[in-house]
């Protein structure tokens, strides 16, 4: 009997330190202990009440059935549904027959697995599309050459342009791909340089002159002098992010349109505190729906997939300057109006 009371204490000690619901059925099913995490998962009333009404999830009733009667332990899984969606789980049925104490389980939260496992599929079959496309193009012109084109000097030149630009587009893909992978890989090492943003801004300025000319824009600086755009950053990063936005804002501005890069300081607030330097690249383009706005740093999240194809997009610049941007301990905001234009704000710690 000592030996009982004092392995069903081991078991209850157990419970107040494992941070995950844990549950314990008696050798009859019933529930006999539950901790605080359990109990916020399932209700006082679980209580004294069979695995059979408990756990209405046929996978899982069957595990604790042949744990109940074998005494081997096993696994099963539960999905918990609530208003807020489905949570996964990865029970563990440990059964405790030396002194005849029922079997305990153990709920592993697993959603946040379920869901990065989730979107790496999704990552991959997006790559796999997005290289696919040109390639088949390109594959098919070949073909077309070695046949019908074989003597049509005008068509080879204008197909030979076609597989250039289709390259090309792969060549994006794949850097952007690279780009995306080193942010992440250094997500967690907050860069230490001193930099002047105002000089970043000003290079991304001068390497644009071409498409600010070809678009008949203006691109306008707004920094009052007592704004300093000094801080610790990466300036190949932050060059990256303000081309990226500076880039889109000409593309997708309008023809004779001004782009406004204004700097300016403020206080943070929540998480992000002290003095912020805030960068807004402001366009006067058609402005984009607010239905799509918390999604423009996905991943191959396209407002108009065509539009953004033809103009060499590859679906992943806005995630790099998301990734970036974090890297820096800052925040990308994004606001719009339809018919007035939008404005990408870089926010980023001063001190």
């Amino acid at each position: 009997m000592t030996n009982t009371h004092s392995f069903e204490a081991i078991v209850t000690a157990m419970f107040d330190c494992v941070p995950d619901p844990m549950v314990r059925l008696g050798p009859n099913g019933i529930l006999l202990e539950q901790n605080e995490e359990a109990e916020a998962m399932f209700g006082t009333w679980a209580q004294g009440r069979s695995y059979v009404t408990l756990f209405r999830q046929p996978t899982l009733a069957q595990a604790i059935e042949q744990v109940l009667q074998s005494g081997v332990s096993s696994e099963a899984e539960f999905i918990q549904t609530s208003t807020a969606g489905a949570e996964r789980f990865i029970v563990r049925i440990t059964a405790l027959p030396e002194a005849n104490l029922g079997i305990v389980l153990h709920f592993e939260d697993v959603t946040h697995l379920t869901e990065v496992e989730e979107m790496r599929r999704d990552f991959v079959a997006n790559v796999s599309h997005e290289l696919r496309s040109p390639l088949t193009a390109i594959l098919g012109f070949i073909e077309t050459l070695r046949g019908p084109a074989a003597k049509d000097p005008a068509a080879q030149s204008r197909f030979l342009q076609i597989m250039q630009d289709e390259a090309q587009r792969m060549n994006r893909l794949i850097g952007d791909l690279l780009s995306l992978s080193r942010v992440e890989s250094q997500q967690r090492q907050r860069p230490d340089q001193v930099i002047d943003v105002m000089h970043v801004v000003s290079r991304v300025q001068a390497a644009l002159r071409p498409l600010v000319e070809e678009s008949g824009c203006q691109v306008m600086i707004q920094r009052p002098d007592d704004v300093s755009t000094e801080l610790r950053g990466d300036s190949d990063q932050l060059t990256q992010v303000f081309r990226n936005l500076i880039e889109n804002a000409l593309k997708y501005g309008g023809q004779n349109k001004t782009v406004t890069i204004k700097m300016r300081h403020e206080m943070g607030q929540g998480s992000l505190k002290g003095r912020l330097l805030c960068v807004d690249v402001i366009d006067q383009g058609e402005g984009i729906d607010p239905l799509h706005i918390p999604r423009l740093t996905e991943r191959f999240y396209r407002v108009d997939n065509h539009r953004s194809r033809a103009m060499g997009g590859t679906g992943l610049g806005l995630a790099i300057v998301k990734h970036i941007v974090q890297r820096h301990r800052g925040r990308l905001k994004i606001t719009s109006e339809q018919g007035k234009g939008s404005c990408f704000s870089v926010i980023l710690p001063s001190e």
